[in-house]
């Protein structure tokens, strides 16, 4: 059973960004869900669960300056390139200081009505600037390469962030959803502190070779999505149906015979949950905490009560048999649908 938080609890420890000097509680706060991908949010409501998270004690803070110039699915509404960053930054005047900052660049809409990925070192530059400008600070913390641009070697791209560690406008660089063998490129190039990618109980495709490479080079894992897009919950239930402004009516796992199946091994961490006392997002999450590398998961939540119950999960004690025991109930041959469907294929870039 969780037990009250106070400043000696665990939720006050500290986890490093690799080797970059920066450490951070061990839950920090995705705000992509602010600007899209889960239907319409209140920007007055999402500023103030910002800032009542910082009061709390949540530190990483993870944006985009992508994150509302996507939509879901074609058709559904979006609020614009940067309203993410621009929520934070309205977010952080008179706590700037109290936040570890981390956006990202290299997604770009095209003019088409996709997407496409720009890593030119002097886009690194241009993007950095209007990030900082939006956010209303001076320094990034940690500025991640969203995803990679095919056209150009990583080394280039990383480059010019190193540039940018230099002359102080970031701390630290981070990479996203990327190989062992770009990894290894990237950090020959400057540290790479961070890498984010999707990790989660249901999603473990980065256990077999991506996580060993972030261990050998004493990079730090942020999974986003660690709560399985909610589906680690146990608030979705069967009759759930997802509007064409919600990202997940696209993606296989929320799909027919997949949701259905994939919910009954909810049903089994539900039953564990309850026979700790936990909510079944607080044991996913703890399952995480519990792996045998630096990671700080940072799962979206638009409501102060989600960001406290996430904040909780670092007071679960799970056993090495509790461990083993849910990863083999969400064993990745057991969960049905893959990550992404085809509308996501990103567009290819049509740059002269």
């Amino acid at each position: 059973m969780v037990q009250a938080m106070n400043e000696d609890t665990a939720r006050f420890a500290r986890t490093p960004l690799g080797g970059s000097g920066i450490s951070v509680r061990p839950v920090g706060l995705g705000l992509m869900g602010m600007s899209q991908f889960y239907g319409a949010a209140d920007p007055e409501a999402s500023v103030t669960t910002i800032q009542e998270a910082i009061d709390l004690g949540v530190e990483l803070f993870d944006t985009s300056d992508y994150y509302g110039a996507g939509s879901a699915v074609p058709g559904s509404p979006v609020a614009g390139f940067g309203h993410n960053e621009e929520l934070l930054g309205r977010a952080l005047r008179g706590r700037r200081d109290r936040a570890v900052v981390a956006t990202k660049f290299s997604a770009r809409p095209s003019a088409e009505g996709g997407s496409f990925f720009d890593g030119r070192p002097e886009y690194v530059r241009a993007a950095c600037e209007a990030s900082l400008k939006r956010l209303g600070t001076d320094r990034i913390d940690l500025y991640y390469y969203h995803r990679l641009d095919p056209a150009v070697p990583v080394e280039d791209t990383v480059g010019a962030m190193a540039g940018l560690v230099a002359e102080g406008k970031v701390r630290a660089i981070g990479l996203s959803e990327v190989t062992p063998e770009i990894l290894r490129r990237a950090h020959a190039v400057h540290p790479v502190a961070a890498l984010q990618s999707e990790y989660s109980l249901w999603e473990r495709g980065i256990e077999a070779e991506v996580l060993p490479e972030c261990r050998r080079l004493g990079v730090t894992l942020v999974p986003y999505s660690p709560l399985g897009r909610g589906m680690l919950t146990g608030t979705l239930r069967r009759s759930a149906e997802f509007g064409t402004e919600d990202f997940r009516s696209t993606l296989p796992k929320f799909q027919g015979d997949n949701f259905e199946h994939n919910l009954r091994l909810v049903d089994a961490l539900e039953e564990f949950a309850a026979s700790t006392g936990d909510a079944p997002g607080q044991i996913a999450l703890a399952w995480l905490l519990a792996q045998p590398h630096d990671v700080v998961p940072i799962p979206g939540a638009r409501r102060l009560a989600r960001v406290v119950q996430n904040l909780e999960a670092t007071s679960v004690r799970l056993s090495a048999d509790d461990v083993a025991r849910l990863g083999a109930l969400f064993d990745p041959a057991r969960v049905r649908g893959g990550r992404y469907g085809a509308l996501h294929t990103v567009a290819r870039d049509t740059r002269a």
